[in-house]
Parts: structure tokens; C-alpha cells; sequence
């Protein structure tokens, strides 16, 4: 089993800033990748940025590339999601992910299927 756990939500107004954080614990050796993930009240979770603990590759969905970087600290079991320049829509719980499946790019982990284990989440709300 694997324990995540975020931090970092909040509220903050319209081209803010946040950084979000996820930690993990138990059997974190079987991850090979961690994920972001947002949910919106009455909508889908939808995939935000992936990154994998081995060599560090990552990948964010294109309505956020440019605005958040996900980043890890592997000593740590540490996942970062650093977000800038917010909008309302980003509005969201957003979920962190660990993933015990091997894909050879982290462009392989962008569905919720491609992840077994989730955090609570933490509420982000940027006010316009």
C-alpha cells in the first residue's frame, strides 16, 4: 500500500500562485509515477501533470502547460505541483496519484486507470 497525502490548497486570487505538495508513504518502491489530478464540482477528474520517480520525466496536459510544472524530490517521497499565473477555472479539488505501472514516457500516465493509489485532496479556489 501506498499513503499520499496533500497540502499546500487554498484560496488565492486570479494570476496567483500555489504550490502544491504530496507526500507518500508505505511501499513507495512500487511507484513509478506520480500524477496530478483536478476535479471541478459536477465535472470529470481530469489529468493535470505526470512525472515519473525514475530520471524525472514529465508531462502536463495542455490546458496548464506553461503555468505548472510538477516536480519530485525523490529523498524526500515528494511530489510538487507548482502552479502560476491561476485562473477561476482552475477551481478544483485536485488529487495526487501513484501509479505501480511501468510505461516507458510519462505521457503514458494521463488517465485515472493508469493509477492506483490516490490522496484526499486539497481544495484550490482562485476568485476572479
Amino acid at each position: 500500500q501506498v499513503q499520499l497525502v496533500e497540502s499546500g490548497g487554498g484560496l488565492v486570487q486570479a494570476g496567483g500562485s500555489l504550490r502544491l505538495s504530496c507526500v507518500a508513504s508505505g511501499r513507495t518502491a512500487s511507484s513509478y509515477a506520480m500524477g496530478w489530478f483536478r476535479q471541478a464540482p459536477g465535472k470529470e477528474r481530469e489529468f493535470v501533470a505526470a512525472i515519473m520517480w525514475s530520471g524525472g520525466s514529465r508531462y502536463a496536459a495542455g490546458s496548464v502547460k506553461g503555468r505548472c510544472t510538477i516536480s519530485r524530490d525523490n529523498a524526500k517521497n515528494t511530489v510538487y505541483l507548482q502552479m502560476n499565473s491561476l485562473k477561476s477555472e482552475d477551481t478544483a479539488v485536485y488529487y495526487c496519484a501513484a501509479s505501480t505501472r511501468y510505461y516507458s514516457r510519462s505521457d503514458g500516465y494521463t488517465g485515472t486507470h493508469d493509477y492506483d493509489y490516490w490522496g484526499q485532496g486539497t481544495q484550490v479556489t482562485v476568485s476572479s
